[in-house]
């Protein structure tokens, strides 16, 4: 029997960029090492994100270790208002994902929970609910928000994660129970010397105090609040908020807000109950992904997040692409300009480096600017879109396109990474602003003319052919070639023919029909708005937003 694959010495090995186990034949491991996977090496990730945003599964990932917390709920004010509640915890391993999973595509959302808002002193009341944290099937739910008033129900602590604590006359609000395990009830008040601290993931509360919130994995214990006694300084999540009392209660470790405090940002914690001017609001949640990748992963960014630099990777290649400007509304007016574009190879990483020197890295992924309004009282240009970043390497917003016939300079492109193009009375924006080399863009066209774009500038109007958006760029990153950051296109009038957007993800001008925006994750330009009452004079397309690539070279 042969030996070489399979057979006696074990199954047949198919070497791919994520996977080199097993017993191995000197022609595979030949075969292997040409593909950069031998000897085989796994790094691993920890992707942290503090607002709401996008996680996109690389290949070969089949399951993530997660923490989940939500928003922690506000602090109740008047009759010995409650504390508030601390969002829910959960936290687990094995969770299965996919290529193939979330919108079909591997794209994940990943909901980050804000904190109740704050209660006045007047009327008062019980304080808001947080709000839940989601990832996959994984939701924790947003902390209940403490007691306050002498009514019913507004006394009693409201339900959450962790429940509310109630005002001095009330009961404290349970846990919730879909799932359980997630946080514990508040307290509930004392006649006419205490309200009842919120509930923590760690423990019910008895007193005015907050519950305490509970320690989190090792691989988040760079973020969170204080632990017992403040020490350590971070790495604890979901405290309860203190409520009012003599003394004033104090919140949970954790990131619970002591009476009159809020809840610590990114923990989770419940906000603490009015000491007098106002209450306390809940602190917002978090979410972090651990999993295991293989040499030369791609990372696919299309939301703001934070990635932690494996130990062992010395360098990546990167696609940093701006968020697109917004077309020009008003009457024939430019198209947006593309988000600058910049690619390259072996750009310097490590797991001490960073801003903070701990391997963090953070990864901004800019949006598409908004569009315009179309009409005589529209006086602005197209808005810019926002800049993307990545370690050292930022490419900035595209410029929005000028509004036809209004004052100058709205009447004229904006500068960016692509300039935006002219209204039909203004010049083009300045592209490649500020100066990168390569260029990260180009110049918007002149009057009626469409946004600039990655490998083009934009277009003048000729005759009748109001001017398309300038062409976009292709880049094989992420495996497969795809054309990002093309210009949009100008507004036509009554017998003129519409500029096209850029390829890359530019969207058309209006005119005959409504201008469209540039493509999500492209940093397309957005397409401006026709005129002559023609159907394209209405709000122009916005921006697409930006995406960040990157693939690790070890």
């Amino acid at each position: 029997m042969p030996r070489g694959n399979g057979g006696v010495i074990g199954p047949a090995n198919i070497p791919t960029t994520a996977s080199a186990k097993g017993v191995w034949s000197l022609v595979e491991q030949m075969i292997a090492k040409s593909q950069g996977i031998w000897p085989f090496t796994s790094y691993t990730v920890i992707q942290t994100f503090t607002a709401t945003s996008t996680w996109t599964c690389p290949a070969g990932v089949t399951e993530v270790e997660y923490l989940v917390v939500a928003g922690g709920g506000s602090g109740g004010a008047q009759n010995y208002g409650g504390g508030g509640g601390a969002g829910g915890y959960r936290v687990g391993t094995g969770l299965a994902v996919s290529t193939t999973g979330g919108d079909g595509n591997g794209n994940y959302t990943v909901t980050v929970g804000g904190g109740g808002a704050s209660i006045a002193d007047s009327p008062g009341g019980r304080g808001n609910v947080g709000f839940d944290s989601v990832f996959s099937t994984i939701t924790s739910a947003g902390g209940g928000g403490g007691g306050g008033s002498t009514g019913t129900p507004a006394k009693d602590g409201g339900s959450g994660g962790s429940g509310g604590g109630g005002a001095s006359t009330g009961s404290g609000g349970p846990a919730s129970t879909t799932p359980s395990g997630q946080g514990n009830a508040g307290a509930a008040g004392s006649p006419g010397s205490r309200g009842g601290g919120g509930g923590g993931a760690g423990a019910t509360p008895s007193t005015a105090n907050g519950g305490s919130g509970i320690q989190g994995p090792s691989y988040a214990s760079s973020y969170g609040g204080a632990g017992p006694g403040g020490t350590p300084a971070t790495g604890y999540f979901s405290g309860g908020g203190g409520a009012y009392a003599t003394p004033l209660g104090t919140g949970g470790f954790g990131g619970g807000g002591g009476a009159g405090s809020a809840g610590g940002t990114n923990t989770g914690g419940g906000g603490g109950a009015s000491s007098g001017s106002g209450s306390g609001a809940g602190g917002s949640g978090i979410v972090i992904l651990k999993y295991t990748v293989a040499s030369q992963t791609v990372f696919v960014f299309k939301g703001t997040t934070t990635w932690k630099c494996p130990t062992g990777v010395t360098s990546v290649d990167y696609l940093v692409v701006a968020g697109g400007g917004g077309g020009g509304g008003r009457f024939k007016s430019g198209g947006g300009g593309a988000g600058g574009f910049r690619t390259g190879s072996a750009l310097s990483v490590s797991s001490t480096g960073g801003p903070n020197s701990d391997g963090v890295y953070t990864v901004t992924v800019g949006g598409g600017g908004s569009g315009s309004a179309a009409g005589a009282g529209t006086t602005t240009r197209g808005n810019a879109g926002t800049d993307s970043t990545f370690s050292t390497i930022t490419s900035t917003g595209g410029g929005g396109g000028g509004a036809g016939g209004a004052s100058a300079p709205q009447n004229s492109g904006g500068s960016g990474g692509s300039g935006g193009g002219g209204g039909y009375d203004g010049t083009g924006g300045s592209g490649n602003t500020p100066s990168t080399s390569p260029a990260q863009g180009n110049n918007g066209g002149g009057a009626s003319g469409g946004g600039g774009g990655a490998s083009a500038a934009g277009t003048a109007q000729v005759g009748s052919q109001c001017g398309p958006g300038g062409a976009g760029t292709a880049s094989s990153i992420s495996g497969a070639s795809v054309t990002y950051a093309g210009g949009g296109g100008a507004g036509a009038d009554n017998g003129e023919s519409v500029g096209v957007g850029g390829s890359g993800g530019g969207g058309n001008g209006g005119g005959a029909a409504i201008p469209t925006s540039g493509t999500a994750n492209t940093g397309g330009g957005g397409g401006g708005t026709g005129g002559g009452g023609t159907v394209g004079n209405t709000t122009s397309g916005a921006g697409g937003s930006g995406i960040v690539i990157i693939k690790i070279n070890q």
